[in-house]
């Protein structure tokens, strides 16, 4: 059975000054609200994700309004949401045994960011033995500093956090292809 994982999908990802100023992908919380309601429509499995910042400062603290989900990926009652403080969904949660235990053996992962939460979150689910796809699209990232100093873009940074994942890791789609898949 196939599920859908969404990860960190919050309003304090919107605040791109805390994150480096810069962010690809406008569009990545649209397109995962398209998917989201394509798996409702389905009656497939839905999985939220919220990162719960443990640093006082950071917009996805609990006590701060952006640790709220997206508008456009508000779960509804019934799905369910596992809360983390580290960069894995699977690190101090039930997720795992949530998903074996109603059989699912597929998942699709959207959310935020490429480079930290998603990309650590569909290695570690690669490496449980799930079948993974991750889609291009509804997923973004930050711009970076490299060790030297040197700026990198967050298009670049979300191209190479998408190479490192495919093929090893995770089949790589883009929303269009999956809506399409989904009928």
């Amino acid at each position: 059975m196939t599920a859908l994982l969404l990860i960190d999908i919050q309003q304090g990802l919107q605040e791109l000054d805390f994150y480096g100023g810069e962010r690809n992908n406008p569009e990545a919380e649209a397109n995962c609200g398209k998917i989201l309601a394509a798996f409702r429509a389905k009656g497939l499995p839905i999985f939220h994700v919220q990162h719960c910042s443990i640093n006082p400062e950071s917009p996805l603290h609990p006590d701060k309004p952006g640790n709220n989900f997206h508008p456009l990926v508000q779960p509804r009652q019934g799905e369910p949401i596992f809360q983390k403080t580290v960069n894995s969904a699977f690190i101090g949660t039930d997720l795992e045994s949530q998903l074996k235990a109603q059989n699912i053996s597929d998942l699709v992962i959207v959310g935020l960011t490429t480079e930290h939460c998603v990309s650590t979150s569909t290695r570690m689910a690669a490496n449980l033995g799930f079948n993974t796809t991750l889609i291009s699209d509804a997923t973004a990232a930050f711009n970076k500093i490299g060790i030297d100093g040197e700026k990198y873009s967050a298009d670049l940074a979300h191209k190479i956090a998408l190479a490192n994942l495919k093929d090893e890791f995770a089949s790589i789609q883009d929303t269009q292809s999956l809506l399409q898949e989904l009928g």
